[in-house]
């Protein structure tokens, strides 16, 4: 298991978070866009697919399984390397998580909780409520995981540069 520790010098201001950066923890944004999925699946009734129940509820239930599964597996690689998850307070890692999950994404709870958004998508079958993943797989990149890398470069440097070229964001 690869880990490194950081410098132990401060974050620089320049790097710290500003504005919606790293401020509605992620669970709280894709909750927030599970319920507008809801609500756009229901607010036009006309425009939902019609797929038989077993079509949805196995798309819906493999994407969401697979989102569980991935985000769960990032999260206990966390806690193996006794780093913190907490997406708030980024600058608080104290390692860099780079095996398991992390060889193949670099934000496996991210992705994880953007496939069970696209399994609850799936169950409601409505072209409004799948439009709305990508935008909070975007709120996420802009607010959440670029204010975070700026922060894990300043904290893990050219180990931290290394891991982005041969890792990719998402997938």
């Amino acid at each position: 298991m690869r880990s490194l520790q950081p410098d132990e010098t401060a974050v620089p201001e320049e790097v710290q978070p500003r504005g919606l950066e790293c401020r509605i923890p992620p669970p709280v944004v894709d909750g927030l866009c599970a319920a507008l999925m809801y609500g756009a699946a229901r607010g036009t009734p006309a425009w939902e697919w019609h797929l038989p129940v077993a079509w949805r509820i196995t798309l819906a239930l493999c994407a969401a399984a697979c989102g569980m599964g991935m985000a769960l597996s990032g999260l206990g690689m966390f806690r193996k390397l006794r780093t913190t998850p907490d997406p708030l307070h980024p600058a608080r890692a104290s390692r860099l998580a780079q095996d398991g999950v992390y060889r193949h994404t670099r934000n496996p709870m991210y992705l994880g909780m953007a496939l069970v958004l696209l399994g609850w998508g799936c169950w409601l079958a409505h072209p409004l409520a799948l439009l709305c993943v990508p935008l909070a797989m975007a709120y996420l990149q802009r607010f959440q995981i670029r204010p975070e890398e700026r922060l894990l470069h300043s904290r893990f440097g050219e180990a931290y540069a290394r891991y982005c070229r041969r890792v990719r964001r998402w997938l």
